[in-house]
C-alpha cells in the first residue's frame, strides 16, 4: 500500500543565500522610453484595455478593467500617449492583450487620483481591489481577493510573510530596513478593518537589519510579535510559512483561512499603507537586479512595464557570455526569452547568470539515496511519485498527494544525481488534473 510516511514541512533545502544586496540601498530608476503592460500580470481573469491608440494617458491612469472576481486593474505608471494595443504572448504561453505607451517626460499624475474612502471593511477590500495589488512576493494572486471573505470571525492571525528564502532577492529586506513605517501602518490598517487579533512578523534570522528595526517598532505591543525563523528554503511558502510561525497544517486542498490564518507580503503590506494615504494604484515596485552576469547588482525601484534590458543596463549592463536570464529567483523563477519584455507587477528580481554557472550537468541515474524525499517541505516522495507516473497509476499518484506539490525545486536541488525531479513532478501534478477532469 502506498503510504505517505514523511511529515509536513521536513527539511527543505540548505541553498546559498547570496544576498549580496542586502546592504544596499534602493534607487529610483528614470523614467523609461515606453512601457508594456500586459493584461495578464496577476492570477486570475485577463484584464480588458480600457484605452486605444492615440489616446493621452497620466500616472495612475487606469488601462485595463479587471474582468471577474478573481483579476486586478491595471495603470500607467508614466504620463504620455498610447502607442499601440496589441496582443502579445506571456511566460505561460497565452496570448493577452497588451497596451503600449510612450512616456512624454512630464510624469502628470491623473487628476483622479486621490485617496479613497474608507470606513468599514466593505469599502476597504473595494479600495484594495481598486489599487490593482497583486501578491508582490512572486505569486501575484489579487490581494482584494485573499482579503475578502464571508466570515472574518474564523481569523485570528496576520502572517507578514518577510521571509524571503531564495537566494539572491532582497527587495523585501529592504521594505522592512528603509520603508518599516508603512509596513506598520498597513500592518495596523489590515488588522483594524478586518478585526484581525494576532499579527506574527515572520524574517529569516538571515536578516537581522530587518528583525532589529521590527522589533524596535512592535514595543508596547502585545498582539504584535516578530518571529526569527531558520534560514531554510522554501520557508516563505504560504503553506511552511503557517505551520512554521503557529504550528497548524493547510488541509489538501484547503486554504490559509481553514486554519484561522491570511498570508501577506512585507511589500504587500506596506503598499496598502501608501495607497491608502495617497490613492496611487500600483504603478512601480522594488525588486533586486543580480546575478553572476550583471555588472552593477542593485536594489531598483522600477516603473511596471518598463522594459528588462532597460533596467539591466540601469544596472551597468552584462558582463561576459550571459547563460540566462530570470524574473525571480533561481529556484522558482521564470526564464527571459526576450530582454525587451516588461517589469511585471510580480516581479521581485532580475537575475542573470553566465554561461557557466546556467549550463545544467549531465543526469545520471537514480541511486535512490531518498535526498529528495528529506528534503521536499511537503513530505511528499518524489521518487516514488516518479514511479506512478511513468505507470501512468492515477490512484497511486492521488494516494501520493502529488497535487501538494508547490514545486519549489528542492528535491532537484538535493538530488546528487542530477535529474530533473521538479520537473517530473509538475508533468505527474498535470497527469492527476487532467485524469480528474476526464472523471
Amino acid at each position: 500500500m502506498i503510504k505517505n510516511v514523511f511529515k509536513r514541512a521536513a527539511k527543505g533545502a540548505h541553498v546559498p543565500h547570496n544576498k549580496n544586496t542586502q546592504n544596499t540601498m534602493t534607487v529610483d530608476m528614470p523614467v523609461p522610453e515606453k512601457i508594456l503592460l500586459p493584461m495578464q500580470q496577476h492570477i486570475g481573469g485577463t484584464a480588458v484595455p480600457m484605452v486605444k491608440k492615440g489616446d493621452q494617458v497620466f500616472v495612475g491612469t487606469l488601462v485595463g478593467r479587471a474582468e471577474g472576481y478573481i483579476s486586478a486593474p491595471i495603470h500607467s505608471g508614466v504620463s504620455g500617449t498610447v502607442t499601440d494595443v496589441r496582443e502579445i504572448q506571456i511566460s505561460s504561453g497565452a496570448r493577452v492583450p497588451a497596451v503600449e505607451i510612450t512616456a512624454d517626460g512630464s510624469q502628470t499624475v491623473d487628476p483622479a487620483i486621490a485617496p479613497p474612502a474608507v470606513t468599514d471593511y466593505e469599502s476597504f477590500t473595494t479600495a484594495i481591489r481598486a489599487s490593482g495589488l497583486v501578491g508582490l512576493g512572486g505569486a501575484g494572486f489579487p490581494t482584494s481577493v485573499k482579503l475578502t471573505m464571508k466570515d472574518l470571525s474564523v481569523i485570528d492571525t496576520l502572517i507578514i510573510n518577510g521571509a524571503e528564502c531564495e537566494p539572491y532577492i532582497t527587495a523585501d529586506n529592504r521594505e522592512f530596513v528603509e520603508n518599516p513605517e508603512d509596513v506598520m501602518s498597513g500592518i495596523m490598517a489590515v488588522k483594524k478593518w478586518l478585526g484581525v487579533k494576532n499579527v506574527i512578523i515572520a524574517i529569516e534570522r538571515n536578516k537581522p537589519e530587518a528583525m532589529d528595526v521590527m522589533f524596535g517598532l512592535i514595543k508596547g505591543d502585545a498582539s504584535i510579535t516578530v518571529k526569527p525563523l531558520p534560514s531554510v528554503y522554501p520557508q516563505g511558502a504560504e503553506k511552511i510559512l503557517i505551520e512554521s510561525c503557529t504550528g497548524r497544517e493547510v488541509p489538501r486542498g484547503g486554504l490559509p483561512s481553514d486554519v484561522g490564518c491570511i498570508v501577506m507580503n512585507v511589500s504587500s503590506v506596506a503598499f496598502v499603507a501608501a495607497y491608502l494615504r495617497t490613492g496611487m494604484p500600483l504603478i512601480s515596485r522594488r525588486l533586486t537586479v543580480d546575478g553572476g552576469a550583471v555588472a552593477e547588482p542593485k536594489n531598483v525601484r522600477v516603473i511596471v512595464g518598463t522594459p528588462i534590458a532597460d533596467v539591466l543596463a540601469f544596472c551597468g549592463g552584462t558582463k561576459g557570455e550571459v547563460g540566462e536570464i530570470i524574473t525571480g529567483g533561481p529556484m522558482m523563477g521564470v526564464s527571459v526569452v526576450d530582454t525587451a519584455f516588461p517589469i511585471l507587477k510580480q516581479n521581485n528580481a532580475v537575475l542573470a547568470f553566465p554561461r557557466s554557472e546556467a549550463e545544467l550537468p549531465p543526469v545520471q541515474e537514480c541511486i535512490h539515496c531518498g535526498r529528495c524525499i528529506e528534503a521536499c517541505p511537503m513530505g511528499l516522495s518524489p521518487v516514488i511519485i516518479a514511479k506512478a507516473y511513468n505507470a501512468h497509476d492515477l490512484p497511486g499518484l492521488d494516494k501520493l498527494m502529488v497535487d501538494l506539490c508547490m514545486e519549489c525545486g528542492c528535491c532537484s536541488f538535493v538530488c546528487p544525481a542530477k535529474r530533473p525531479v521538479t520537473e517530473t513532478m509538475r508533468f505527474a501534478k498535470t497527469m492527476l488534473k487532467k485524469g480528474a477532469k476526464k472523471k
